[in-house]
C-alpha cells in the first residue's frame, strides 16, 4: 500500500509540474482524481481490518466525521457502524466495501488509459506531433520493465528486511475501546490531509476544509495555469523549420511564467512534506500553528494558478 500510493503521489505530482490536468486532457484528470477519492477509501477500510489499536480508533475517528452532515449524521454512522460502536459489525461492512472499490477502481483504470490513449500523454511544449510517437512495444515495454525490476527488489529489501519499517507499532495491539493510544496517527499517505482536518478547531470547518482539499482537484481543469501554451497542431515531419519557430517562440514568450510557475509547483511539494511531518505530529504547539499556516499555503498554489491566469 505504501509503495502504491508513493507512485500515486509521483504521478500526480508529475501532472501537476506539466499542467496535465486542462486541454484536451481535462477528462483524463478527472477520471484519475475519481481514482484518487476510491483509493483513499479502499486505503482507509483495508487499514480497519487488522483490528488493531490504530485500526480501531481510525475507524472511530473517521467514521465519526459523518455526524457533522446535518439532520442524518448520527443515522449514517450508525450505519457505518452497524450498531451503536465501532465493532465486528464494522468489520464486516469495511471488508465488503475493500473488496468491491478495486473493481470499481479498475474500471476506471481501464477508462483513464482509453482516455489516455485517445489524447496522447503531455510533453514540456504542449505539442503533439504524430511523426514522433513511439510504439508501446517492444520500447516503453522494456523501458519499464527495468524500472518494474529495480522497484521490486527495493520492495523486497523492504519485506525481508524492514517488513515494520512504515507501520505503527501500536496496531500490533489488540483493539481495545477502553484504551485510547497517546497519539493516533494514520498511515504516511493520509498525514498530509489529517494535518489539515486537524488545524480547524471547529469540528465542521475542519471536515469542510478536509473535503475542499481533496475535491479542488476536481476544479484545476477550469483554473487554466499561468502556462500560455498553443493549442495541439499536427505538423509535417518535413517542415522542420515551422516546428522549430513554434518551441523557440514559445520558450522565449513564456520563459518568465514558466519559472513562475516552477516555482509554485516547488513551493506547492514542500509544503506537502511539511503537512505530512505535521501530521505525525503531537497536536499541541509550535506543531497546531504551523499545521494552521502551512494548510494557508496549501491552497494558496490554486489561488496562485487562478491569479496568475487572470492576470494573463
Amino acid at each position: 500500500a505504501s509503495f502504491f500510493f508513493f507512485f500515486f503521489y509521483m504521478h500526480i505530482l508529475r501532472n501537476l509540474y506539466y499542467s496535465s490536468y486542462y486541454g484536451p486532457r481535462k477528462d483524463t484528470w478527472l477520471i484519475g482524481v475519481v481514482i484518487f477519492v476510491l483509493l483513499i477509501a479502499t486505503a482507509f477500510t483495508g487499514y480497519v481490518l487488522p483490528w488493531g489499536q490504530m485500526s480501531f480508533w481510525a475507524a472511530t475517528v473517521i467514521t465519526n466525521l459523518f455526524s457533522a452532515i446535518p439532520f442524518f449524521g448520527k443515522e449514517i454512522v450508525h450505519w457505518l457502524w452497524g450498531g451503536f460502536s465501532v465493532s465486528s459489525f464494522t468489520l464486516t461492512r469495511f471488508f465488503s466495501l475493500h473488496f468491491i472499490l478495486p473493481f470499481i477502481i479498475l474500471a476506471l483504470v481501464s477508462l483513464h488509459i482509453i482516455f489516455l490513449h485517445v489524447h496522447g500523454g503531455n510533453n514540456k511544449f504542449q505539442l503533439f506531433v504524430p511523426q514522433d510517437k513511439i510504439k508501446f512495444f517492444p520500447f516503453y515495454l522494456i523501458k519499464d520493465l527495468y524500472f518494474m525490476v529495480f522497484i521490486f527488489i527495493v520492495y523486497l529489501l523492504f519485506v525481508g528486511f524492514a517488513p515494520n519499517y512504515l507501520l505503527h507499532v501500536d496496531n500490533y495491539v489488540q483493539a481495545d475501546p477502553l484504551v485510547t493510544p497517546p497519539h493516533i496517527v494514520p498511515e504516511w499517505y493520509f498525514l498530509i490531509f489529517y494535518a489539515i482536518l486537524r488545524s480547524i478547531p471547529s469540528k465542521v470547518g475542519g471536515i469542510l476544509v478536509l473535503l475542499f482539499s481533496i475535491l479542488i482537484l476536481f476544479i484545476l481543469p477550469y483554473l487554466k495555469n499561468c502556462f500560455e501554451y498553443p493549442q495541439e497542431r499536427f505538423f509535417n515531419w518535413t517542415d522542420k523549420r515551422f516546428l522549430f519557430q513554434n518551441i523557440s517562440k514559445n520558450l522565449i514568450k513564456n520563459y518568465f511564467n514558466i519559472n513562475f510557475e516552477i516555482f509554485f509547483f516547488w513551493f506547492f511539494f514542500i509544503v506537502c512534506v511539511l503537512l505530512g511531518f505535521i501530521g505525525s505530529q503531537p497536536i499541541e504547539a509550535p506543531y497546531l500553528i504551523c499545521g494552521r499556516i502551512l494548510t494557508v499555503f496549501y491552497f494558496i498554489y490554486f489561488l496562485a494558478l487562478a491569479f496568475l491566469n487572470k492576470k494573463l
